[in-house]
């Protein structure tokens, strides 16, 4: 009797990333099985949208680890050893935290990249920072952070952060390539 809204609605919030980006994703797995490469994500505005947005294609088990979804500070701290002094300097909501939610995600899955969700979906504003300030970190063979500032509804902004964490990742795979 619950299941039927529940995934009306899943498929609400996913059916759009999927057919836009469906093709990166197949990228990014392409690029990074040709390298021996694998990939973990450390989620906590996303959610596990992030996750499963990026093993929605068949054959995603080769370069897909796992997710830890760090919702709140403390699980940040004792899941992704996110430092209790970052958080208190810098706030969860920035790029030092995403950059050690990154690096703890590759710890704890022995990953080659991590990508590292921050930020906050509103719809008001939490630890300081305003509905739609976001941070992705991409830590790897090198380390970048994108800052979002996204406006809309929570699962605009989320769906808004699932996809440019994706594309970002697949063009600074392609960069790498061209280097």
């Amino acid at each position: 009797m619950y299941a039927r809204p529940l995934f009306d609605r899943v498929d609400w919030i996913f059916v759009d990333i999927s057919n836009e980006i469906l093709g990166l994703v197949s990228e990014i797995h392409g690029s990074l099985r040709a390298r021996g490469e694998t990939l973990s994500t450390a989620e906590s505005l996303t959610a596990g949208g992030l996750s499963y947005a990026l093993t929605i294609v068949p054959g995603a088990s080769d370069v897909f680890l796992g997710s830890i979804t760090a919702y709140r500070p403390n699980v940040k701290v004792s899941h992704l050893k996110v430092e209790e002094g970052t958080i208190a300097q810098h706030s969860v909501v920035s790029e030092e935290v995403a950059i050690q939610m990154g690096h703890g995600a590759n710890k704890s899955f022995g990953s080659t990249w991590a990508i590292a969700t921050t930020g906050v979906a509103g719809p008001g504003p939490a630890d300081g920072a305003e509905a739609g300030k976001v941070f992705v970190a991409f830590v790897g063979p090198s380390t970048q952070v994108v800052e979002l500032s996204l406006s809309g509804e929570r699962e605009v902004i989320r769906n808004a952060t699932i996809a440019s964490a994706i594309a970002s990742f697949a063009r600074i795979l392609r960069q790498r390539e061209n280097e």
